[in-house]
């Protein structure tokens, strides 16, 4: 396990050289709140990070239901029992192996690791909506990868972790945008148009650092997702074309 600190952020990478699974730890005045519980044999790094930082995990926040993102719940909250566990109200039903939409949302399948119902014993304490806070985080509807993902803002100095809604392994790229060197987060999106409403509202935060669950933070990543989001616009659009020419 690879850890890097930015701000008040700690990423924590499994498989950094092969397939990178970033979690994250972010430090409040007396405790941490950890971004995503990672690949199931990520608790012992998780913990252990945690005790070099010198202080609890109090809090564990799920970007949304993939399995690479919640592996070690379980485990987790069973060496914390006292962390409140947070995951947006939408995911929630993912999380418990639910892979029904909504009446609301685009008809197209949930895709990625969501796990079999029952799967994941841990019940989540708190249902977050946009807007909601975590200790100094405020949380960000960030939907697209998954209809009920989150992204969440550090008040303090906008450091951004935006889970699967980007990534910068293989390049940076809206969360539904093949990256050929890294395709997965990709392959695993729910609806690409949706992703890319998402990235521009991320774009609107302004943020200082951007943290992902795939690939290394980014400072001051404005201009690269100005591009991203750019590349993005251009292949939906000439998706619409190839489909509005064969109509």
């Amino acid at each position: 396990m690879r850890i890097i600190q930015k701000q008040t952020v700690y990423q924590l990478t499994f498989m950094p050289r092969f397939f990178p699974v970033n979690a994250y730890l972010v430090e409040e005045q007396d405790s941490l709140t950890l971004i995503d519980a990672a690949l199931p044999y990520g608790v012992k790094g998780i913990l252990s990070a945690a005790a070099r930082i010198g202080k609890p995990i109090a809090r564990i926040v799920l970007t949304h239901a993939h399995s690479d993102h919640i592996g070690a719940l379980d485990a987790l909250k069973a060496a914390l029992p006292e962390a409140t566990v947070y995951i947006s109200a939408r995911d929630a039903k993912l999380l418990a192996g639910d892979l029904s939409l909504e009446p609301h949302e685009p008809a197209t399948p949930i895709r990625g690791g969501v796990p079999k119902p029952g799967a994941i014993k841990t019940v989540p304490d708190v249902l977050l909506q946009d807007g909601d806070r975590v200790g100094s985080l405020l949380a960000v509807a960030a939907p697209g990868h998954t209809p009920g993902h989150m992204a969440f803002l550090d008040t303090r100095n906008r450091a951004l972790i935006a889970g699967d809604a980007l990534q910068t392994r293989g390049g940076m790229a809206v969360s539904g945008q093949l990256q050929p060197t890294f395709p997965f987060p990709a392959m695993a999106t729910w609806n690409r148009e949706v992703s890319l409403s998402t990235a521009r509202k991320l774009r609107a935060l302004d943020p200082s650092l951007l943290a992902v669950g795939h690939g290394l933070m980014l400072e001051q990543p404005l201009a690269k997702l100005d591009r991203a989001i750019a590349a993005a616009e251009r292949k939906l659009n000439a998706t619409a074309e190839r489909k509005g020419s064969h109509a």
